[in-house]
């Protein structure tokens, strides 16, 4: 594997010869990565074996949880809140799910105006406790979900305020995916996995968008062979990193490509985690990988 730079400004972030290494391997189709400080693991989803996994340093991989029997979960993206509780985006409940450090499972959001939702894919918690998350339709097909039709007539993203009131945010993506904020939380970066691009907005004192325009385009062209816009991530610095063609695609935080961080395998997230958020945690199919970047991610709640 390779560094293969557009800019010298990418080996600021990571050595030429930085070491992509396998931690885990051996799974169906991994998602979701999130690093826990607290018991220093990292957790992970094997969507189609619909399984949540934990891996350490010292344990291992392990499964944390499995269906026994009816009904089925398929754990996409997860998150974290200041509290160390656990934000869980379901593909086959259609449920937006937060899990307790007490082990309570609580339905955040299952439907807007009515109808189900598509299937919560990405989530991301804001210093103040408002939750954003993408709602595709990936779940509603076999192997990553349950194969259903959809209620609602768009696939958008939605917010949910400190208070718990659930709206929309933007309604005019073909599938949304990823989601990041800017270090001081004023953007917020939604990724758009067919039209292979990322969108930028202001977040506005009241939690809602405004300004939405093209961050960057044209990674990939949308379609499966070689890699999509799926996961994204940013960092201290601002920079912007995101799957794509046979990587993770790196971008400065005035959308300048500056390269792609190669993976072995289709790369489908990644999230910071170690002592000191320098480290990348990368779910790339049947494996997870880690490598060490010169750079720390942007400090979210769970962070500090």
């Amino acid at each position: 594997m390779a560094v293969i730079a557009n800019s010298d400004k990418l080996f600021s972030l990571v050595d030429r010869d930085v070491e992509i290494e396998k931690i885990a391997t051996g799974f169906a189709f991994t998602e979701g990565p999130i690093w826990n400080p607290e018991d220093e693991c990292l957790y992970f989803s094997d969507i189609p074996n619909d399984m949540r996994r934990r891996w350490s340093a010292m344990e291992g991989d392990s499964v944390v949880r499995e269906p026994s029997g009816s009904p089925a979960f398929k754990c996409n993206g997860m998150t974290l809140d200041g509290d160390l509780n656990l934000y869980i985006c379901e593909h086959s409940t259609s449920n937006l799910v937060r899990e307790t450090m007490a082990g309570e499972r609580q339905v955040l959001a299952s439907h807007f105006e009515g109808k189900e939702l598509n299937s919560p894919n990405d989530v991301i918690v804001k210093s103040d406790g408002a939750v954003y998350f993408s709602d595709p339709t990936y779940g509603r097909i076999p192997v990553f979900g349950e194969e259903r039709k959809s209620e609602l007539d768009f696939q958008g993203v939605y917010r949910i305020s400190p208070d718990g009131e659930l709206n929309c945010m933007a309604d005019d993506y073909g599938q949304p995916n990823g989601l990041c904020f800017s270090p001081d939380e004023s953007l917020i970066y939604i990724n758009d996995t067919p039209r292979a691009h990322i969108r930028v907005y202001e977040v506005n004192t009241d939690g809602s968008l405004s300004n939405g325009q093209i961050f960057a385009e044209n990674i990939g062209d949308g379609g499966l062979k070689g890699g999509v816009v799926d996961g994204m991530k940013c960092d201290a610095e601002g920079n912007i990193i995101v799957t794509g063609p046979e990587g993770f695609w790196v971008f400065d935080p005035e959308g300048v490509h500056l390269g792609i961080i190669q993976m072995p395998e289709h790369s489908a997230n990644l999230n910071w985690g170690g002592a000191n958020w320098d480290e990348l945690y990368c779910t790339c199919s049947t494996s997870v990988y880690r490598l060490k970047m010169k750079v720390s991610g942007n400090r979210l709640s769970y962070m500090t």
